[in-house]
Protein backbone atom coordinates (compact mmCIF):
# COMPACT_ATOMS: atom_id res chain seq x y z
CA UNK A 1 0.00 0.00 0.00
CA UNK A 2 2.94 2.38 0.53
CA UNK A 3 4.54 1.68 -2.46
CA UNK A 4 1.04 2.42 -4.04
CA UNK A 5 0.83 5.63 -2.52
CA UNK A 6 4.17 6.86 -3.19
CA UNK A 7 3.64 6.21 -6.90
CA UNK A 8 0.18 8.06 -6.68
CA UNK A 9 1.84 11.08 -5.00
CA UNK A 10 5.02 11.36 -7.76
CA UNK A 11 1.85 11.19 -10.27
CA UNK A 12 0.28 13.52 -8.70
CA UNK A 13 3.22 15.74 -7.87
CA UNK A 14 4.40 15.96 -11.82
CA UNK A 15 1.08 16.18 -13.20
CA UNK A 16 0.23 18.82 -10.98
CA UNK A 17 3.48 21.01 -12.35
CA UNK A 18 1.93 19.89 -16.27
CA UNK A 19 -1.65 21.39 -15.42
CA UNK A 20 0.26 24.29 -14.13
CA UNK A 21 1.95 24.92 -17.25
CA UNK A 22 -0.77 23.65 -19.19
CA UNK A 23 -2.63 26.93 -17.75
CA UNK A 24 -0.44 29.31 -18.44
CA UNK A 25 0.42 27.94 -21.59
CA UNK A 26 -2.96 27.59 -23.20
CA UNK A 27 -3.72 31.32 -22.28
CA UNK A 28 -1.16 32.58 -24.89
CA UNK A 29 -1.14 30.00 -27.66
CA UNK A 30 -3.44 32.12 -29.78
CA UNK A 31 -2.45 35.44 -28.61
CA UNK A 32 1.48 36.19 -27.56
CA UNK A 33 3.04 32.74 -28.64
CA UNK A 34 1.13 33.26 -32.07
CA UNK A 35 2.64 36.13 -33.13
CA UNK A 36 5.75 35.28 -32.41
CA UNK A 37 8.41 34.42 -34.91
CA UNK A 38 9.53 30.81 -34.35
CA UNK A 39 12.55 28.78 -35.67
CA UNK A 40 11.77 26.46 -38.69
CA UNK A 41 12.16 23.47 -36.28
CA UNK A 42 9.40 24.24 -34.37
CA UNK A 43 6.64 21.63 -34.37
CA UNK A 44 3.12 21.78 -34.53
CA UNK A 45 1.26 22.82 -31.09
CA UNK A 46 -1.09 20.31 -30.90
CA UNK A 47 2.59 17.88 -30.69
CA UNK A 48 3.60 19.52 -27.04
CA UNK A 49 0.45 18.29 -24.97
CA UNK A 50 1.24 14.84 -26.37
CA UNK A 51 4.89 14.64 -25.51
CA UNK A 52 4.69 16.70 -22.52
CA UNK A 53 1.86 14.27 -21.40
CA UNK A 54 3.98 11.37 -22.12
CA UNK A 55 6.80 12.58 -20.27
CA UNK A 56 5.20 13.98 -17.39
CA UNK A 57 3.91 9.95 -16.34
CA UNK A 58 8.05 8.93 -17.38
CA UNK A 59 8.94 11.39 -14.83
CA UNK A 60 6.73 10.19 -12.26
CA UNK A 61 7.65 6.74 -12.64
CA UNK A 62 11.87 7.50 -12.38
CA UNK A 63 10.92 9.73 -9.37
CA UNK A 64 8.94 6.88 -7.60
CA UNK A 65 11.27 4.19 -8.38
CA UNK A 66 14.26 6.04 -7.11
CA UNK A 67 11.98 7.28 -3.76
CA UNK A 68 10.67 3.64 -3.84
CA UNK A 69 12.74 0.80 -4.97
CA UNK A 70 16.39 2.36 -3.99
CA UNK A 71 17.37 1.73 -0.35
CA UNK A 72 17.61 5.09 1.92
CA UNK A 73 21.63 6.92 1.90
CA UNK A 74 23.41 9.30 0.78
CA UNK A 75 23.61 8.50 -3.34
CA UNK A 76 19.61 8.49 -3.26
CA UNK A 77 19.26 11.66 -0.85
CA UNK A 78 21.94 13.51 -3.40
CA UNK A 79 19.71 11.93 -6.86
CA UNK A 80 16.00 12.99 -5.41
CA UNK A 81 17.22 16.53 -4.22
CA UNK A 82 18.89 16.77 -7.98
CA UNK A 83 15.46 15.40 -9.07
CA UNK A 84 13.59 18.01 -7.18
CA UNK A 85 15.82 21.23 -8.62
CA UNK A 86 14.92 19.93 -12.04
CA UNK A 87 11.59 19.69 -11.34
CA UNK A 88 11.22 23.30 -9.70
CA UNK A 89 13.33 24.75 -12.56
CA UNK A 90 10.95 22.82 -14.97
CA UNK A 91 7.95 24.54 -12.87
CA UNK A 92 9.55 27.69 -13.72
CA UNK A 93 10.12 27.99 -16.88
CA UNK A 94 6.55 28.20 -17.93
CA UNK A 95 5.17 31.05 -16.07
CA UNK A 96 8.62 33.05 -17.00
CA UNK A 97 8.35 32.00 -20.70
CA UNK A 98 4.81 32.06 -21.09
CA UNK A 99 3.49 34.52 -18.11
CA UNK A 100 6.13 37.13 -18.03
CA UNK A 101 7.65 36.44 -21.80
CA UNK A 102 11.26 37.10 -20.83
CA UNK A 103 12.73 35.01 -23.48
CA UNK A 104 16.10 34.91 -22.26
CA UNK A 105 15.60 34.14 -18.73
CA UNK A 106 13.42 31.45 -19.54
CA UNK A 107 16.65 30.15 -21.91
CA UNK A 108 19.04 30.71 -19.24
CA UNK A 109 16.63 28.67 -17.25
CA UNK A 110 15.84 25.62 -19.50
CA UNK A 111 19.75 25.16 -20.11
CA UNK A 112 20.03 24.98 -16.18
CA UNK A 113 17.33 22.66 -16.29
CA UNK A 114 19.12 20.40 -18.97
CA UNK A 115 22.62 20.52 -16.96
CA UNK A 116 20.96 19.71 -13.70
CA UNK A 117 18.88 16.59 -15.69
CA UNK A 118 22.33 15.40 -16.95
CA UNK A 119 23.13 15.52 -13.32
CA UNK A 120 20.17 14.31 -12.12
CA UNK A 121 20.00 10.99 -14.73
CA UNK A 122 23.68 10.33 -13.59
CA UNK A 123 22.91 10.42 -10.13
CA UNK A 124 20.25 7.44 -10.95
CA UNK A 125 21.94 5.58 -13.11
CA UNK A 126 24.24 3.70 -10.36
CA UNK A 127 20.90 3.30 -8.10
CA UNK A 128 18.27 2.36 -10.78
CA UNK A 129 18.98 2.54 -14.45
CA UNK A 130 15.77 1.99 -15.30
CA UNK A 131 15.11 5.66 -13.24
CA UNK A 132 17.94 7.08 -15.46
CA UNK A 133 16.41 5.62 -18.50
CA UNK A 134 12.82 6.69 -17.97
CA UNK A 135 14.76 10.31 -18.01
CA UNK A 136 16.63 10.18 -21.10
CA UNK A 137 13.60 11.39 -23.58
CA UNK A 138 12.53 14.06 -21.33
CA UNK A 139 16.30 15.48 -21.45
CA UNK A 140 16.19 15.39 -25.36
CA UNK A 141 12.90 16.84 -25.21
CA UNK A 142 14.51 19.44 -23.06
CA UNK A 143 17.08 19.89 -25.04
CA UNK A 144 15.24 20.55 -27.79
CA UNK A 145 13.10 22.85 -26.44
CA UNK A 146 16.05 24.76 -25.66
CA UNK A 147 16.69 25.14 -29.20
CA UNK A 148 13.72 26.38 -29.56
CA UNK A 149 13.36 28.71 -26.83
CA UNK A 150 17.06 30.21 -28.09
CA UNK A 151 15.64 30.80 -31.54
CA UNK A 152 12.58 32.52 -30.57
CA UNK A 153 14.03 34.87 -28.17
CA UNK A 154 17.28 35.59 -31.08
CA UNK A 155 14.10 35.97 -33.16
CA UNK A 156 12.32 38.24 -31.21
CA UNK A 157 14.22 40.83 -29.91
CA UNK A 158 13.22 43.05 -27.35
Amino acid sequence: MRSLLRLVACLALCYAIAAVGGYITVQNIPTWYAGLSKPAWTPPNSLFPIVWNILYGMIALSLWLLWDRVAPGPQRTHALRLFGLQLVLNFIWTPVFFGAHWLWTAAAIIVALVLVLALTIRAAWGLDRRAALLLLPYLAWVSYATTLNVGVAALNPG
